[in-house]
């Protein structure tokens, strides 16, 4: 699938070329006819990092880096990093590693901290934070809004966007008022695993086909994601690099013309800045 006209960018997955399938991942993509990715940086732990400030996070987001340069050669278009701390990150620390709430939080925020460095030096593309997206005490929820709004008020000093892993819900507008409190414009937050339709943040919605009926429909901006986690121990855990590819397809097939030029054209340019027209080769 090659011959549909149009730049088509996965919003959020991650390749693994030491651990998973990596750059054989993205040649599928492109096969299919995928242009663009956004790739995130794993989780810390998942590269071997137990971070106990933010320096130690450094590694990962280098790693990221040279994982995009990869990626970038292997496309008709490009991919940009997105770097961040992963929010399940505070659970590994307060229940795993016996640091309380407040330690968690100051490592994740050092993290935070040092992944916006990248995007201040023009490096990466965009931070990813969060919370939790199930059960937690209050102090441990409390830790990980502390660390979200770090990231929002980094957004806004190196005004670049931010994507959040969070509870799933269709109304997260509390989340998108902290951001604009920081100075970060809502629709510059994205939540990644979004449905079709999400009040507050721009839904970054996960390409199954339910989900983008549901957003094409809503005609408001939105992206389109795989979560694709590069990992041989969980195969056929969330989608596959070639889904977006295939759902494009099948949304031009219905009639979506609009819905895609929405998700890959003008919302990548709203959000992020990115010009995913004028990068195509």
């Amino acid at each position: 699938m090659t011959d549909v006209d149009t730049p088509i960018l996965d919003n959020h997955l991650h390749i693994d070329p030491d651990n998973g399938r990596g750059l054989e991942a993205v040649r599928d993509f492109a096969r299919v006819g995928g242009t663009h990715l956004l790739i995130v940086n794993k989780p810390s732990w998942h590269l071997g990092v137990e971070a106990d400030r933010g320096e130690d996070f450094r590694p990962v987001f280098e790693r990221t880096l040279e994982v995009v340069a990869a990626a970038s050669a292997e496309l008709p278009g490009r991919a940009w990093p997105v770097l961040g701390v992963h929010p399940g990150l505070v659970s590994r620390l307060i229940d795993d590693r016996g640091v309380s709430p407040d330690e968690a939080r100051e490592i994740m925020r050092g993290g935070i901290d040092v992944a916006a460095e990248y995007v201040r030096s023009g490096e990466a593309l965009a931070l990813k934070s969060g919370r939790p997206h199930y059960e937690v005490s209050d102090a441990v929820w409390d830790a990980s809004n502390a660390v979200m709004r770090r990231a929002f008020e980094h957004g806004a000093d190196c005004d670049c966007s931010v994507q959040l892993h969070t509870e799933a819900s269709e109304d997260l507008t509390e989340l998108a008022a902290w951001a604009e409190d920081a100075g970060l414009p809502a629709h510059r937050v994205v939540k990644h695993y979004a449905g079709g339709r999400l009040a507050g943040p721009t839904p970054s919605v996960m390409s199954e086909r339910d989900r983008l009926e549901v957003a094409a429909e809503t005609g408001e901006p939105f992206l389109m994601e795989t979560d694709f986690v590069d990992d041989p121990d969980r195969p056929g855990a969330v989608l596959g690099p070639k889904t977006v590819p295939r759902r494009v397809r099948w949304l031009l097939e219905e009639g979506y013309d609009a819905a895609v030029e929405n998700a890959h054209v003008e919302t990548p340019a709203l959000v992020y800045g990115i010009d995913t027209d004028g990068t195509l080769t």
